[in-house]
C-alpha cells in the first residue's frame, strides 16, 4: 500500500501540469460565466507558470456560453445546433481567457483537437511538436475539443477524456480536474449519507472503476465520474499522477502542490503495453 503522505509530498516535484475545469465550475447555475472564479483560475495559472512549471489548461464551457449568448434555457439535441452554439462561445470563451492572462503578461494560445487527428499519427505528431514549441516559447495553451467539426462517432465525449490525451502527448506529470465534486466517494455523495471520500488511489482496480457510476451532473457540464475514471486510466497508465478536486476556489491548485490533503489523488502506474487509442474507443 503507498504511503498517502510520501505521495501527496511527491507532488512538489511536477514540472508540467494539465488543468481541466470544467462547465460547472466556469458557470454560474444561470449559466452565465463566472468571471471572478476565471479570473482567480487565470491568477493561479500565471503564478505556477512564474515559478517555472509548464502549464497547459483544458477548458469547458464553449458550449455553455454559446448558449447563454443566444439565451437558450435547454440544450439542443440537434449536432448542427450543438456546434454553431460551440462556435459562438468558443470565440467569446477564448476572447475572455485571452484578456485575463494578460492582465497577468501572459501570452495564450488556442488549441482545438479533434480524436480524428490524434487518431491519426502524423496529425498526432504535429500536435505534439505544436505543444512543445508553446510550451518552450513560455507560452499558455488553453485546449478544448473542436466541437464545430466533429461528428458523434469520432468525439472524445468529454474533456475529461481530453484532458488525459493532452497529458499523453505532452508528457506531463500531473493532471488535475477540477469539477463540481471534490474526489472520488465509495458511494454517490448526494444520495447517500454513508459515502466516504477516498484520498489515494494507488492502483485503478475493478473495484475503483466500478465505481464510476454515472450521475446526473450539470445541466452545463458533460463529464461524471465515470469519465473520470477513464481521464485516470489513460493519464496513469502514461506516467502522470491524477488528482480529482473542487474547482470552487482555484487557489486549490497551491494546496495540491504543497502536498496537502486535498480532493482523490491518483497514483501513476506506467504502462507500456497500455493501448490508449483502443482504450478510448472501448469506453465510448
Amino acid at each position: 500500500m503507498a504511503n498517502a503522505g510520501a505521495a501527496r509530498e511527491g507532488l512538489k516535484q511536477k514540472k508540467r501540469i494539465v488543468v481541466k475545469i470544467g462547465s460547472s465550475s466556469l458557470t454560474h447555475e444561470n449559466g452565465r460565466l463566472h468571471l471572478q472564479r476565471m479570473e482567480k483560475l487565470v491568477r493561479v495559472l500565471c503564478e505556477l507558470k512564474n515559478r517555472g512549471m509548464d502549464v497547459i489548461l483544458v477548458s469547458s464551457g464553449a458550449g455553455a456560453v454559446g448558449r447563454t449568448t443566444m439565451k437558450l434555457a435547454e440544450k439542443p439535441s440537434a449536432l448542427p445546433e450543438k456546434q454553431a452554439l460551440a462556435a459562438i462561445g468558443q470565440a467569446r470563451l477564448m476572447m475572455i481567457y485571452e484578456r485575463l492572462f494578460s492582465e497577468y503578461g501572459r501570452t495564450t494560445a488556442q488549441i482545438l483537437l479533434t480524436k480524428s487527428a490524434i487518431l491519426s499519427e502524423e496529425s498526432r505528431r504535429s500536435a505534439q511538436a505544436t505543444f512543445e514549441t508553446l510550451l518552450s516559447m513560455h507560452v499558455i495553451p488553453v485546449v478544448n475539443e473542436n466541437d464545430t467539426v466533429e461528428t458523434h462517432e469520432f468525439r472524445f465525449g468529454d474533456n475529461d477524456r481530453l484532458s488525459a490525451i493532452v497529458v499523453a502527448l505532452t508528457g506531463a506529470d500531473l493532471l488535475v480536474l477540477l469539477s463540481d465534486i471534490d474526489g472520488l466517494y465509495t458511494d454517490d455523495p448526494t444520495r447517500s449519507d454513508t459515502a466516504e471520500k477516498i484520498a489515494l488511489v494507488p492502483d485503478l482496480t475493478e473495484e475503483i472503476l466500478r465505481m464510476g457510476k454515472e450521475s446526473p451532473g450539470s445541466s452545463f457540464g458533460t463529464g461524471g465520474m465515470a469519465s473520470k475514471l477513464v481521464a485516470a486510466r489513460i493519464a496513469c497508465h502514461c506516467g502522470a499522477d491524477m488528482v480529482i478536486a473542487s474547482g470552487e476556489d482555484p487557489e486549490i491548485l497551491y494546496r495540491i502542490l504543497q502536498g496537502e490533503e486535498e480532493g482523490t489523488l491518483f497514483l501513476h502506474q506506467p504502462d507500456s503495453d497500455f493501448d490508449m487509442y483502443a482504450y478510448l474507443n472501448e469506453t465510448e
